[in-house]
């Protein structure tokens, strides 16, 4: 179907790139980037692996060694020489 729209001129570039670079006419790549928008807006986002510590901020599973400062600090001294 034929249609005429007004689109931002940053949306178009856009769309025109993609066109170009999966050589497709702008129409073809136009819809396809709807079709995938529709896709992604339906998809459930996956839950985070890493679980989050009393400050919010997230933490590594309690299992295998623990990473210690002198750890770092031997690792940050191998890597300058």
């Amino acid at each position: 179907m034929r249609t005429n729209v007004n689109i931002a001129d940053d949306a178009r570039q856009f769309a025109e790139l993609y066109a170009h670079a999966n050589g497709f006419n702008l129409g073809d790549a136009i819809t396809e980037l709807i079709r995938k928008s529709q896709r992604a807006v339906s998809v459930t986002p996956e839950p985070a692996e890493c679980p989050l510590g009393p400050s919010g901020f997230p933490i590594f599973p309690p299992k295998g060694r623990t990473l210690t400062t002198e750890m770092v600090r031997h690792a940050e001294l191998d890597e300058i020489d």
